[in-house]
């Protein structure tokens, strides 16, 4: 009972704990640890190392017991599963994860310290800013992976980390874990830094270092794969650029041809555009609300799944109140088509029901069939909008 209670009361006094997932890390580990418990002691923390070990062969556990670092087995294989887990079962306030590849310098922990204890949420790790030595980074990572993933989740979701995929990194534990975190690769690390700054978590940078590590085998990393990885989850988390703004510019320059092409043929230099072209951009205005359509369906099924935080624009009233505007524009664009339909047959009948120009009365088909099928994919999305808000808490 008594041993119970002294661990409780050592989780409770611990302010620091420095987490390293672990995969077959006999060659580096008992370097990292050495490096992080003199961290400790030089600092004056309270604090832990804590080793998430994702089922190494090598020895990795019994070497880092051996050092004082607490371990806990990961049975479920990824570094996401892994740092989950750590971050579960640590016993500090704060977290510092870095790899336990030897890579990141766990002698100079002090500034994410400092940023913890001012009330930053997340402490990112700049190897940019810091310094990168010779070899300690493949060209293909340092000149394209890495900033054009970066550029793109700073676009995406406004993020001010400069080097997404540092895994140097400290972060208030209890405020991470409000984040419900899930992905389970090498993604954990764009999964973080999103949803910390979609939640308005306050976000920080310190420089840090980045060395050669010290293994003797490659890394776990595998470059396409895992940058694809990290590419997708962007784009997933973020229907606007994955579906709303490619939707909005096939529906605007859909509609911006159409509606020239509606008042008779263009002609640009030595090229033609007739009916024909006018067909094909009535395809962009459908496939263009089609996209906008699955943008809003992905936040809202985001959102309700806790994938995503709130939104007032999409709340259950608003999504209520949209239901009867969509059907009521649905039902205006469907009777525009049908009425445009009837004027169209009318045409046919002055003619005896004979062959037409088929260029003229393109002009009126075209935009009937296309007000026709917008205006029932309104009226079905307004209605599965609706389907889906029900599922919200």
């Amino acid at each position: 009972m008594s041993s119970n209670r002294e661990s409780r009361d050592d989780a409770a006094e611990c302010e620091l704990t420095i987490l390293m997932p672990c995969l077959n890390e006999a060659e580096t580990l008992a370097t990292c640890i050495v490096k992080a418990n003199d961290s400790l002691k030089n600092l004056g923390i309270n604090g832990e190392v804590l080793i998430a070990d994702n089922g190494s062969t090598d020895g990795s556990q019994e070497i880092a017991r051996s050092l004082g670092a607490r371990v806990v087995q990961v049975e479920r294989k990824g570094y996401g599963n892994a740092l989950m887990r750590g971050i579960a079962t640590a016993r500090g306030k704060y977290v510092i994860m870095g790899d336990s590849d030897d890579s990141y310098d766990f002698t100079n922990l002090g500034p994410f310290v400092d940023k913890l204890r001012n009330g930053y949420d997340l402490v990112m790790g700049n190897r940019f800013l810091g310094g990168i030595q010779p070899g300690a980074m493949p060209n293909l990572h340092r000149y394209l992976g890495n900033p054009v993933l970066t550029a793109i989740g700073r676009l995406f979701f406004k993020s001010p980390s400069g080097d997404f995929h540092c895994g140097l990194r400290g972060f208030n534990r209890a405020a991470m874990l409000g984040l419900d975190l899930r992905t389970t690769g090498m993604e954990f690390a764009s999964e973080m830094v999103v949803k910390s700054t979609l939640h308005n978590l306050r976000i920080t940078e310190v420089p840090t270092t980045l060395q050669p590590d010290g293994r003797s085998r490659p890394p776990h990393l595998r470059s396409w794969r895992d940058g694809w990885k990290h590419l997708r989850f962007l784009m997933l988390y973020s229907p606007r650029w994955l579906f709303l703004y490619p939707g909005l510019l096939l529906m605007g320059v859909g509609l911006v041809v159409g509606l020239l092409l509606l008042q008779g043929p263009i002609f640009i230099g030595g090229l033609g555009f007739d009916a024909q072209t006018l067909l094909y951009a009535a395809a962009a205005i459908v496939l263009g609300f089609q996209a906008i359509a699955f943008g809003v369906f992905t936040k809202v099924f985001a959102i309700s799944e806790g994938l995503l935080p709130e939104d007032p624009k999409l709340s259950v009233t608003s999504i209520k109140l949209n239901l009867e505007k969509g059907l009521i524009l649905g039902a205006v664009l469907i009777i525009t088509g049908l009425v445009c339909s009837v004027y169209s047959v009318l045409t046919w009948k002055q003619s005896h029901f004979g062959i037409l120009d088929p260029a003229r009365t393109l002009r009126i088909i075209i935009p009937a069939i296309t007000a026709l099928i917008i205006g029932v994919q309104i009226v079905f999305s307004s209605l599965f909008l609706s389907v889906l808000g029900l599922r919200r808490r």
